[in-house]
């Protein structure tokens, strides 16, 4: 197997040395996504609820161009910046990823990259 880089407009570019996505075989990796609007390249503004849809609507467009969706997530990671913030962002994940949801888990985290409220990674079938 070979390791296929994955890489789109319609999600935020890379801000490091790493990769939106990852494919390996049959699976997707993609890399931890916060609620940057791609035509911008800025935080979008609101609260959890609003930075959550950036988020994964982000997810949505990378695993597309990976040949992917949310439906094939098998797993994913929140980390929150205010763990009391879970209802407002389990909401919103619940209309992305809720008729078939992946394994899941969720942890609070000092602090995350801009200071923004969320960050999600997801592992997907391809």
């Amino acid at each position: 197997m070979s390791k296929d880089l994955i890489s789109t407009s319609q999600a935020p570019a890379a801000i490091g040395p790493y990769s939106q996505a990852i494919r390996w075989g049959n699976l997707i990796f993609v890399s931890g996504q916060i609620p940057i609007d791609p035509a911008t390249s800025r935080v979008v503004e609101g609260d959890i609820s609003a930075q959550t849809e950036r988020v994964l609507k982000n997810l949505a467009a990378i695993l597309e161009a990976a040949g992917s969706s949310l439906a094939q997530v098998l797993k994913t990671t929140v980390y929150l910046k205010d763990m009391d913030e879970f209802g407002k962002m389990n909401e919103v994940y619940a209309r992305f990823l809720g008729e078939h949801p992946p394994a899941r888990a969720t942890v609070q985290v000092a602090r995350l990259p801009r200071d923004v409220g969320v960050e999600i990674e997801v592992v997907a079938e391809a």
